[in-house]
Protein backbone atom coordinates (compact mmCIF):
# COMPACT_ATOMS: atom_id res chain seq x y z
CA UNK A 1 0.00 0.00 0.00
CA UNK A 2 1.35 3.79 -0.34
CA UNK A 3 0.24 6.91 -0.30
CA UNK A 4 -2.33 6.68 2.74
CA UNK A 5 -1.25 10.66 3.47
CA UNK A 6 -0.68 13.49 1.62
CA UNK A 7 2.45 15.60 2.29
CA UNK A 8 1.05 17.92 4.50
CA UNK A 9 -1.47 18.24 6.58
CA UNK A 10 -3.65 15.87 8.65
CA UNK A 11 -5.93 14.88 5.97
CA UNK A 12 -4.43 11.31 6.06
CA UNK A 13 -5.22 10.11 9.24
CA UNK A 14 -8.88 9.19 7.64
CA UNK A 15 -7.25 7.43 4.67
CA UNK A 16 -5.10 5.98 6.95
CA UNK A 17 -7.87 4.37 8.64
CA UNK A 18 -10.30 3.30 6.44
CA UNK A 19 -6.87 1.12 4.89
CA UNK A 20 -6.38 -0.03 8.56
CA UNK A 21 -10.03 -1.45 8.60
CA UNK A 22 -10.06 -2.54 5.23
CA UNK A 23 -6.67 -3.06 2.91
CA UNK A 24 -4.59 -3.66 6.13
CA UNK A 25 -6.89 -7.35 7.02
CA UNK A 26 -7.59 -8.41 3.43
CA UNK A 27 -3.69 -8.22 2.76
CA UNK A 28 -3.46 -9.84 6.26
CA UNK A 29 -5.54 -12.52 4.91
CA UNK A 30 -3.94 -13.04 1.64
CA UNK A 31 -0.78 -13.49 3.24
CA UNK A 32 -1.90 -16.14 5.63
CA UNK A 33 -3.43 -17.90 3.05
CA UNK A 34 -0.21 -17.93 0.77
CA UNK A 35 -1.93 -15.93 -1.98
CA UNK A 36 1.15 -13.32 -1.37
CA UNK A 37 3.87 -13.13 0.29
CA UNK A 38 4.31 -9.85 2.36
CA UNK A 39 2.49 -6.36 2.70
CA UNK A 40 3.10 -3.09 4.10
CA UNK A 41 2.88 0.53 3.80
CA UNK A 42 4.85 3.39 1.48
CA UNK A 43 4.99 6.56 2.71
CA UNK A 44 6.42 9.43 3.55
CA UNK A 45 5.61 10.38 7.27
CA UNK A 46 6.84 8.62 9.83
CA UNK A 47 3.44 8.52 12.53
CA UNK A 48 1.50 5.93 9.94
CA UNK A 49 4.33 3.86 10.39
CA UNK A 50 4.95 4.33 13.68
CA UNK A 51 0.87 3.37 14.22
CA UNK A 52 1.03 0.48 12.25
CA UNK A 53 3.34 -1.02 14.65
CA UNK A 54 1.34 -0.08 17.66
CA UNK A 55 -1.22 -2.08 16.22
CA UNK A 56 -2.15 -5.63 17.96
CA UNK A 57 -3.26 -7.38 14.01
CA UNK A 58 -2.73 -6.54 11.59
CA UNK A 59 1.27 -7.31 11.04
CA UNK A 60 3.03 -5.71 7.55
CA UNK A 61 6.19 -7.32 6.71
CA UNK A 62 8.09 -3.95 5.87
CA UNK A 63 6.90 -0.32 4.90
CA UNK A 64 8.51 1.64 2.27
CA UNK A 65 9.89 5.32 4.11
CA UNK A 66 10.72 7.77 1.38
CA UNK A 67 12.84 10.77 2.51
CA UNK A 68 12.69 10.12 6.33
CA UNK A 69 15.83 8.66 7.21
CA UNK A 70 18.58 10.53 5.83
CA UNK A 71 21.67 12.60 6.27
CA UNK A 72 19.08 15.65 6.79
CA UNK A 73 16.20 14.25 8.42
CA UNK A 74 16.35 11.20 10.85
CA UNK A 75 15.97 12.39 13.90
CA UNK A 76 12.08 11.61 13.98
CA UNK A 77 12.66 8.29 12.75
CA UNK A 78 15.40 6.96 15.19
CA UNK A 79 12.98 8.36 18.45
CA UNK A 80 10.14 5.04 17.71
CA UNK A 81 9.91 3.83 14.28
CA UNK A 82 13.34 2.47 13.43
CA UNK A 83 13.63 1.12 16.91
CA UNK A 84 10.19 -0.45 16.71
CA UNK A 85 10.70 -1.95 13.38
CA UNK A 86 13.42 -3.72 14.80
CA UNK A 87 11.97 -4.63 18.32
CA UNK A 88 9.18 -6.43 15.52
CA UNK A 89 11.23 -7.41 12.81
CA UNK A 90 9.57 -5.28 9.91
CA UNK A 91 11.93 -4.68 7.18
CA UNK A 92 12.56 -0.83 6.15
CA UNK A 93 13.17 0.30 2.99
CA UNK A 94 15.03 4.00 2.36
CA UNK A 95 13.09 5.71 -0.13
CA UNK A 96 15.30 8.92 -1.20
CA UNK A 97 18.55 8.38 0.81
CA UNK A 98 19.44 11.82 -1.61
CA UNK A 99 16.93 14.28 -0.10
CA UNK A 100 15.39 14.47 -3.70
CA UNK A 101 19.02 15.44 -4.79
CA UNK A 102 20.66 17.47 -2.62
CA UNK A 103 23.09 15.25 -1.40
CA UNK A 104 23.85 13.91 -4.99
CA UNK A 105 24.70 17.40 -6.13
CA UNK A 106 21.44 18.19 -7.07
CA UNK A 107 19.48 21.34 -5.76
CA UNK A 108 16.44 19.87 -4.75
CA UNK A 109 14.94 19.31 -1.18
CA UNK A 110 11.74 17.46 -1.00
CA UNK A 111 10.75 18.03 -3.98
CA UNK A 112 11.60 21.94 -5.03
CA UNK A 113 14.53 24.42 -5.00
CA UNK A 114 16.56 23.95 -1.31
CA UNK A 115 16.11 26.58 1.00
CA UNK A 116 19.64 28.28 2.46
CA UNK A 117 19.41 26.70 5.45
CA UNK A 118 20.17 23.12 3.65
CA UNK A 119 22.12 24.40 1.29
CA UNK A 120 24.41 25.15 4.31
CA UNK A 121 24.11 21.93 5.99
CA UNK A 122 24.92 20.20 2.47
CA UNK A 123 27.80 22.19 2.15
CA UNK A 124 29.05 21.58 5.29
CA UNK A 125 28.78 17.96 4.97
CA UNK A 126 30.47 18.29 1.67
CA UNK A 127 33.14 20.10 3.20
CA UNK A 128 33.39 17.56 6.27
CA UNK A 129 33.17 14.64 2.93
CA UNK A 130 36.25 16.14 0.72
CA UNK A 131 38.66 16.78 4.36
CA UNK A 132 37.92 12.84 4.89
CA UNK A 133 38.72 11.66 0.52
CA UNK A 134 35.01 10.61 0.42
CA UNK A 135 32.42 11.96 -1.43
CA UNK A 136 28.81 12.85 0.04
CA UNK A 137 26.94 10.92 -2.47
CA UNK A 138 28.35 7.78 -0.98
CA UNK A 139 28.23 8.86 3.01
CA UNK A 140 24.09 10.08 2.22
CA UNK A 141 23.98 6.34 0.79
CA UNK A 142 25.84 4.03 3.11
CA UNK A 143 24.25 6.23 6.17
CA UNK A 144 21.08 5.40 4.90
CA UNK A 145 21.76 1.84 4.80
CA UNK A 146 23.04 1.45 8.16
CA UNK A 147 20.33 1.16 10.82
CA UNK A 148 19.67 -2.51 11.48
CA UNK A 149 15.98 -2.08 10.84
CA UNK A 150 16.79 -0.74 7.20
CA UNK A 151 16.78 -3.88 4.47
CA UNK A 152 17.34 -1.85 1.35
CA UNK A 153 17.42 1.34 -0.23
CA UNK A 154 15.88 3.42 -3.50
CA UNK A 155 17.97 5.88 -4.37
CA UNK A 156 15.32 6.49 -7.19
CA UNK A 157 17.91 7.02 -10.37
CA UNK A 158 16.87 9.87 -13.06
CA UNK A 159 18.70 8.35 -15.73
CA UNK A 160 20.22 4.58 -16.11
CA UNK A 161 23.84 6.03 -15.98
CA UNK A 162 23.12 6.66 -12.13
CA UNK A 163 22.80 3.28 -11.51
CA UNK A 164 26.44 3.03 -11.87
CA UNK A 165 27.30 6.31 -9.75
CA UNK A 166 24.79 4.38 -7.31
CA UNK A 167 27.17 1.11 -7.29
CA UNK A 168 30.12 3.09 -7.21
CA UNK A 169 28.84 4.75 -3.62
CA UNK A 170 27.68 1.84 -2.14
CA UNK A 171 31.20 0.33 -2.37
CA UNK A 172 33.44 3.46 -1.90
CA UNK A 173 34.94 3.36 1.55
CA UNK A 174 33.98 6.13 3.68
CA UNK A 175 36.12 6.78 6.73
CA UNK A 176 35.09 6.15 10.07
CA UNK A 177 36.63 9.80 11.03
CA UNK A 178 34.12 11.30 8.38
CA UNK A 179 31.53 10.15 11.04
CA UNK A 180 33.08 11.19 14.06
CA UNK A 181 33.36 14.93 12.74
CA UNK A 182 29.83 14.97 11.39
CA UNK A 183 29.20 13.83 15.11
CA UNK A 184 31.14 16.04 16.36
CA UNK A 185 29.69 19.15 14.08
CA UNK A 186 26.29 18.17 15.34
CA UNK A 187 25.24 17.00 11.75
CA UNK A 188 24.21 13.42 12.38
CA UNK A 189 22.51 12.46 15.42
CA UNK A 190 24.67 11.04 18.13
CA UNK A 191 22.14 7.46 18.41
CA UNK A 192 22.31 7.03 14.78
CA UNK A 193 24.05 4.30 13.74
CA UNK A 194 26.67 4.71 11.30
CA UNK A 195 28.39 2.18 8.66
CA UNK A 196 32.05 0.62 9.98
CA UNK A 197 34.89 1.56 7.90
Amino acid sequence: MRDVQPLGGDEWVAAYESARTGAFRVLQKLRDEGVIKGWGLGVNKVEPLEMTLDLDEPKPDGFLLAGRYTLLDHDRALQRLLPAAEAQSVDIVVGGPYSSGILAGGQHFEYQKAPAAIVEKVERIKSLAAQHGTSIKAAALQFSLAHPAVAATIPGATRPSRIAEDVAAHAESVPAEFWTALRAEGLVAQNAPVPHA
